[in-house]
């Protein structure tokens, strides 16, 4: 059997091998745009599914032929207030988004699916952040660092934002990016079993 990781994230890739998982990385090209209406959870649910199955659809023979085959999708954003927020498109943004966080308790949502025979596994875990105040400077020297530029909410808790949490109620690992007890279950719903990859 063969595990395929649908993202080009770092931080999912380093919290799949920290997990002992043997996998190969395949990037999502799928269309991420999703109807306004819908809620945080039902979107990273659907776009983790989305990614999942548009990395299976496209797999070449070579690996169909180590079926069955396990396609992990994830997603995810950073929720305040009701309002979604993904990555920054500038650092403008960026600051705003910091800006709306300090002081505040947020909430980080992940999608998770694994695609695999055409059938799909998926499942949504939140872990609530809370930020201390921050002050104008720190939110800019932050920004500056360039590090808010690829992540949802424009922080990354496992790096330089770690000085701003002021409380985690949840899995960290769901913050940083992949929640692996969920993904665990899926796998274990999917019928993959850890150590039996395709070497």
């Amino acid at each position: 059997m063969e595990l395929i990781l649908a993202s080009k994230s770092p931080r999912r890739r380093e919290l799949l091998t920290d997990a002992g998982y043997s996998f190969r990385i395949f990037v999502s090209e799928a269309d991420e745009t999703l109807p306004p209406e819908i809620t945080p959870a039902e979107g990273v649910k659907i776009l983790a599914e989305r990614k999942a199955k548009a990395v299976e659809s496209s797999l070449p023979s070579d690996i169909l032929q180590a079926a069955p085959v396990f396609v992990i999708g994830a997603d995810t954003l950073v929720e305040l207030n009701g309002v979604p927020l993904g990555k920054p498109k500038d650092e403008a943004d960026a600051e705003a988004m910091l800006t709306a966080l300090s002081g505040n308790r947020h909430r980080v949502v992940t999608g998770v699916a694994v695609a695999v025979g055409g059938k799909i596994f998926s499942g949504v875990e939140t872990t609530a952040v809370t930020f201390r105040p921050l002050s104008k400077e720190e939110i800019a020297e932050y920004v500056a660092s360039g590090e808010p530029m690829d992540k949802a909410g424009s922080y990354g808790i496992q790096a330089g934002a770690v000085r701003f949490v002021q409380k985690v109620d949840g899995e960290l690992d769901n913050v940083i990016g992949l929640p692996r007890k969920l993904l665990a279950k899926l796998l274990r719903e999917a019928g993959y079993e850890p150590g039996k990859e395709t070497p």
